[in-house]
């Protein structure tokens, strides 16, 4: 959990040192600052996510039905890197916010209500309890399930409101 925290803090603090110096150089007259400023925008956005939720959802399905070197081998090659890959996608979005928000955007950080983050929030959460899922029976027969529903509807399921 520390571990989770200082990363992606360290990731939100790197974000916002780069649009804030993304913010200066366009203030100061250069384009090249807006083309910076787009590049950490375009870098991620609330629906990515859901392929990401798929991934990591079948990833969580084959462990828990595989025996546990093929578990371990599964959770440090793919589902690991999987929830790294969120953490720092949604760790980029909120330091781009951050400075958006710094910068005088004061509308910027309404953006983090988009109901789409709650994917990367189930994937850290997800691989947060992996450990205790995996060691009760009941519990892995559970989210065997929620597992398998959860990587059909994120992969076939358009979650349009």
């Amino acid at each position: 959990m520390n571990r989770t925290v200082a990363s992606f803090l360290l990731v939100t603090v790197l974000t916002v040192a780069l649009a804030a110096l993304s913010f200066a150089v366009e203030q100061k007259g250069y384009a090249f600052g807006a083309l910076g400023l787009a590049r950490l925008d375009n870098l991620a956005n609330a629906a990515t996510f859901v392929p990401l939720a798929a991934i990591y959802a079948f990833a969580s399905v084959l462990m828990m039905i595989l025996p546990l070197r093929a578990a371990g081998f599964v959770h440090t090659n793919g589902a690991t890197p999987t929830y790294a890959a969120t953490l720092v996608l949604l760790a980029t979005i909120v330091g781009v916010l951050v400075a958006r928000f710094a910068f005088g955007d004061r509308a910027a950080l309404w953006a983090l209500l988009d109901w789409q983050f709650l994917f990367a929030g189930a994937i850290i959460a997800a691989h947060l309890l992996m450990n205790e899922l995996r060691r009760n029976v009941l519990l892995r027969t559970i989210f065997f399930v929620v597992f398998i529903a959860a990587t059909l509807a994120c992969l076939f399921w358009t979650f349009r409101l």
